[in-house]
């Protein structure tokens, strides 16, 4: 189930074809890799990819051999995985909902939500910390007592550094919430378009806290860039 009103689902459904464009999508087999490591299951293990787009991670851990259900807010981007896992021979589960809606039929060994894969990224009207409690709910219940999480989201200090004082004044960035909003162009069959796009950004402490609050125990804090 998705809301067809979202500015983010009619986004990812034009952009899709050009996402694996995208210079932050070029590091997909090193990443991987890293999630391999830090779950540290056997093969064979099942995986949710929680806000999968193209399925550029869900199809590299199927073809280190586990089973991995994407879910994405885009149906655009969910024919891209599907493409994609053809074209590499594999299988995956690829399921049309909204992260903050979505509830599990079963229970998985491991979970990701990658590159503000559904988290993160607001409605204009959307309560950030309601949309991003609601992701991690659905996740945690998704999955195993025990079983590992990988997140990555947007810094905070990185928004703050780089807004000016105007910025607060216009509504471009809002420090109260840590959301910063931009005018975001996209071509489509009708032409170019247009949506407002809102996301948010943490520190540290924060997320460590909400995570806890959603029933995770938080092992690890890594920064980096795309």
């Amino acid at each position: 189930m998705t809301d067809s009103n979202n500015p983010w689902e009619r986004f990812f459904d034009a952009h899709a074809p050009e996402y694996m464009n995208n210079v932050f999508t070029k590091n997909t087999e090193a990443e991987a890799e890293f999630i391999v490591r830090q779950l540290n299951l056997p093969a064979g293990s099942t995986i949710l990819d929680m806000g999968c787009g193209t399925g550029r991670h869900s199809v590299e851990l199927a073809k280190r051999g586990y089973k991995v259900t994407g879910v994405d807010l885009s149906s655009g981007m969910l024919a891209e995985a599907n493409k994609a896992a053809r074209e590499a021979g594999v299988e995956i589960e690829l399921i049309h909902h909204d992260a903050t809606k979505y509830k599990p039929s079963k229970q998985y060994d491991a979970a990701i939500c990658l590159c503000e894969g559904a988290f993160a990224l607001l409605s204009p009207d959307e309560d950030p910390i309601e949309h991003d409690t609601a992701i991690l709910d659905n996740i945690h219940a998704a999955l195993k007592p025990g079983a590992p999480f990988v997140l990555t989201t947007l810094s905070a200090f990185k928004m703050i550094r780089s807004h000016k004082r105007e910025d607060f004044a216009t509504g471009k960035f809002d420090p109260l919430t840590m959301t910063e909003i931009s005018e975001m162009e996209f071509e489509t069959a009708e032409g170019k378009q247009s949506i407002t796009g809102r996301e948010r950004g943490y520190v540290p402490t924060e997320l460590r806290l909400m995570l806890r609050q959603c029933g995770f125990a938080v092992k690890n804090i890594w920064g980096g860039t795309a």
